[in-house]
């Protein structure tokens, strides 16, 4: 089973109500285990949690801090990338060249990279005050 198996085996148990825009996440940890997360919309908008902060959130809850492989999943025309916040969110757990599979229920498929999804993105060695 890939990564992307997991993620669309996730992904209809998100709770998307209001949008009707389900989205199913996997991440492989640098263990090996997968962590899986799918969005979760509230009626106060922008209350919800995306997939992919889910399945981070999963891993960190189980004491893991570094993901090595991400895969995402939507109902769409075109592989969906992550949002803006979800990139920041891979990248603070993820090496820039770990490849990101974005795909959609009809199959199609995209491979990226954290790097290319978040280029110069905010680390903390931007916080450095030496």
């Amino acid at each position: 089973m890939s990564l992307l198996d997991d993620a669309r085996a996730v992904r209809p148990n998100a709770y998307a109500p209001y949008s009707k825009f389900s989205v199913g996440a996997a991440i492989r940890s640098a263990s090996g285990h997968i962590y899986r997360g799918v969005n979760v919309e509230n009626v106060a908008y922008p209350e919800g949690t995306c997939a992919e902060a889910g399945a981070i959130a999963a891993m960190i809850a189980a004491g893991e801090t570094q993901l090595v492989e991400v895969a995402v999943i939507a109902d769409s025309p075109s592989p969906v990338p992550p949002c803006g916040g979800c990139r920041q969110k891979l990248a603070e757990f993820g090496a820039g060249d770990v490849v990101v599979t974005l795909g959609t229920t009809a199959g199609a498929t995209l491979q990226t990279t954290i790097s290319d999804l978040l280029p110069g993105r905010f680390d903390a060695s931007h916080m450095d005050h030496s």
